[in-house]
Formats: C-alpha cells, sequence, structure tokens
C-alpha cells in the first residue's frame, strides 16, 4: 500500500466510511504494531505491556487529523512513530505527577505499565532534550524519532525522510551525542 491509498482510506474514513476505515486498520495494523513492539522493550517497561492499546490509541490520533496528507508511506509510518512517542511521554508525564503526589488514581492502559517507574524521569528527559533538538535541527529530531522511537533502519529513515543513507548515519551521530550532553547536563542540574 501506498502514501496515495493511504491518504485516500483515511480521508474517506473521516467521512464516515466505516469500510475504508478498516480496510486501513486491516492493512497497517501489522507495521504499527511492529512499531509498538519495539518501542515496548525501548522503554524497559513492564514486560506485560499491551502493545495492542498502544497501537490503538496511535491509529486513533493518525485518523483524526484533518490535515493528513502523506508524501510516502515512510511519512505516514514516521508520523504513527510520533503519535507513539506522544502517547508514551503523556503517559509517563501522568505517571510521573501521580508518584510525586498528584493525587489521582493512575490509569494505564489495561492496567499495565507503558514504562517502568525507574525509566519515567529518563523519558520525560529525553523528550525535554529531543524538543530542543528540534528547535536547533528539525532534521535530526525525525532521523531520531525514527531510528529510535519507529525502530526504522537506516534505509527505512532515509526514505521516511526523504534524504539519503549517509546523511541519517551523521545526523544520527550528531543527534546521539548532542542528546547524551543535553542529557547528562539535565540530570546534573537535578542533583
Amino acid at each position: 500500500m501506498d502514501a496515495t491509498d493511504i491518504t485516500r482510506m483515511l480521508d474517506a474514513a473521516r467521512g464516515g466510511d466505516m469500510e475504508a476505515n478498516e480496510e486501513l486498520f486491516a492493512s497497517v495494523y501489522p507495521r504499527l504494531r511492529d512499531i509498538a513492539k519495539q518501542r515496548r522493550r525501548g522503554w524497559r517497561g513492564d514486560d506485560t505491556m499491551d502493545t495492542t492499546a498502544l497501537v490503538h490509541e496511535a491509529y486513533l490520533k493518525i485518523a483524526a487529523r484533518p490535515d493528513a496528507g502523506y508524501e510516502s508511506r515512510g511519512h505516514f509510518f514516521a508520523v504513527a512513530a510520533t503519535a507513539m512517542r506522544q502517547i508514551l511521554i503523556n503517559y509517563a508525564e501522568k505517571k510521573s505527577a501521580a508518584k510525586r503526589g498528584g493525587g489521582a488514581t493512575p490509569v494505564t492502559l489495561r492496567d499495565h505499565d507503558l514504562v517502568a517507574d525507574d525509566a519515567l524521569d529518563d523519558l520525560l528527559t529525553l523528550n525535554a532534550a529531543l524538543e530542543k533538538l528540534a528547535e536547533l535541527s528539525a532534521r535530526q529530531a525525525g532521523v531520531v524519532e525514527c531510528l529510535f522511537f519507529a525502530g526504522y533502519g537506516v534505509a527505512e529513515t532515509a526514505e521516511a525522510l526523504d534524504i539519503s543513507p549517509a546523511t541519517v548515519k551523521r545526523d544520527w551521530a550528531a543527534a546521539r551525542a548532542w542528546l547524551y550532553r543535553e542529557m547528562r547536563a539535565d540530570n546534573s542540574d537535578t542533583r
């Protein structure tokens, strides 16, 4: 399925065509599930985390976008990776607030932890650093999202961002170094 098909089905689904919605979901679900599994492993969360719930949340976020116009299949899945990142960050922020006395009863997807308690602060620190990086270099931040959050390889990242594989490798090296310094600085400031 190419980007035109994805965009066409999303438009039809937003217009109320349930058949298009079901066809789209069935065609992208396996790849979204693979991305969610990658993220589950990447966050060192509870092994019982329900990736299905993460996939469904991300799909709902994507399908609700009124301005969707995907340039390529890779672009669609890069957007999916961003949606999953946002879901994980929102979850971590809520859980962190509750952990620090937010007063609310924590509610998790299917009562399983998406992110282990000891990884919450790391995830939030990474997100803050990634937002700063995006201000400096949106392309490097996109490379991080594709490689780290979506679990793409170099070739898939290059396709999603319409850049060369060599540029992906250079941006990844530079972004990792910058994020490492930024996150170390944030951690030393809190001690």
